[in-house]
């Protein structure tokens, strides 16, 4: 187009040869002016203009570079953030358009003059990381805990409990009108004996799974059989949030997926249903049980005598106060001085009457030394079904 017109052709005529407005054959003829034809740039532009509205001269951002470095070697103050340049600028050059706060600070990200750094995000611990041998997949965990406050439309209220185990997924769900001590073994028998013992099993510190909180030295029912089946009982932090995070999210699940997806007239209804979720959910997660620890099989015949001795060791994950104890057993232990408000598990050795602790940190996880040892002789009482 641009040489039709420069052999004499109008422009006009050129536009409707190449089927083009007329604008366009002027912008390309202005676009070459007098250069030859093969040193002219045709590559398009944008639209806009060449430098934005927005954009900060060059020099303004050469003199807040330059405050900066004055600021820091000569302020009285120590200050030389984008809020004391945009003072310090405002005070020396009133006839200049200083710049906001906001476009300081972009200016000084720009050119990599921030002290401040990015938040580190440190990796999160492997799953059971406050128990090596979980942490290294030496080990199984069961964690179990009850969903209260479920009624049934024209009909009783429900208990719900829940399991699953930390590496296999393997989920359990058992639904009763009444989720008592009595009830709760009895779920627990029934799920261990088909699919077999882990080495630990983890609860909150519900007075179902850990027994009352009044008196001192009280060890529930619930205990004793895990401890008399070699299963170490494990017992979260109070107010402590991602240590029962596995249960909490099937929780989470079991309630939206069983019980507010579908009307379950009865409980014997919502059973067959939770059963049916269960199922497909074990089909589902089947893949993480691959390669996870055995199970031990449960001992045939077996029955539990509540007033045999206590043998075995139960884990209490505890937070120092401020003074480095920590409240388990209705007893105060006094930990370490160093150690407050910190991280601890507590193991109970029933055999040779101490309690052992032991640092936690999530930063370090493979790093668990042991602080204090006492020892702990607990009382002995008549055990009260």
């Amino acid at each position: 187009m641009v040489n039709a017109v420069r052999s004499g052709e109008s422009q006009r005529s050129v536009a409707q040869r190449f089927g083009v407005s007329l604008s366009v054959v002027q912008r390309w003829v202005q676009r070459a002016g007098d250069k030859p034809l093969v040193k002219v740039n045709w590559r398009d532009r944008p639209s806009g203009p060449s430098v934005p509205g927005n954009h900060t001269p060059p020099e303004i951002e050469n003199l807040v570079l330059d405050t900066r470095r004055s600021l820091r070697h000569e302020s009285l103050l120590g200050e030389y953030g984008a809020v004391a340049i945009h003072q310090e600028l405002v005070a020396t050059h009133p006839e200049l358009a200083i710049p906001s706060v906001r476009t300081i600070g972009r200016i000084l990200e720009r050119h990599g003059v921030v002290d401040k750094t990015k938040r580190l995000r440190h990796p999160a611990p492997p799953r059971g990381w406050y128990l090596p041998e979980v942490a290294e997949q030496r080990a199984e965990l069961d964690q179990f805990d009850i969903v209260e406050g479920l009624k049934i439309k024209n009909g009783p209220l429900v208990e719900v409990l829940n399991g699953i185990s930390l590496l296999g997924r393997l989920a359990v769900t058992f639904v009763a009108e009444t989720m008592n001590t009595l009830q709760v073994r009895r779920c627990l028998c029934k799920h261990w004996q088909e699919v077999g013992l882990p080495s630990y099993a983890q609860f909150d510190n519900d007075t179902i799974f850990q027994g009352p909180h009044q008196h001192r030295d009280i060890i529930g029912s619930v205990i004793r059989m895990c401890l008399d089946l070699g299963v170490i009982p494990v017992f979260v932090p109070p107010r402590e949030c991602g240590f029962q995070a596995v249960i909490e999210n099937y929780n989470g699940l079991w309630q939206t997926k069983v019980w507010a997806r579908f009307h379950h007239p009865s409980i014997e209804a919502l059973q067959t249903q939770s059963a049916h979720y269960v199922a497909a959910h074990r089909i589902r997660t089947a893949v993480h049980r691959e390669s996870i620890p055995q199970r031990r099989p449960f001992p045939e015949h077996w029955t539990l005598d509540l007033a045999q001795p206590l043998q075995g060791t139960m884990i209490f994950l505890r937070r120092t106060t401020d003074r480095g104890n920590v409240f388990l057993l209705g007893r105060s232990f006094f930990v370490n001085s160093q150690w407050l408000h910190r991280l601890v598990r507590c193991e109970v050795d029933l055999v040779h009457h101490q309690i052992r602790f032991y640092q936690l940190r999530r930063r370090a996880p493979q790093e668990q030394p042991l602080i204090n040892e006492i020892t702990y002789h607990i009382a002995k009482y008549s055990f009260q079904k």
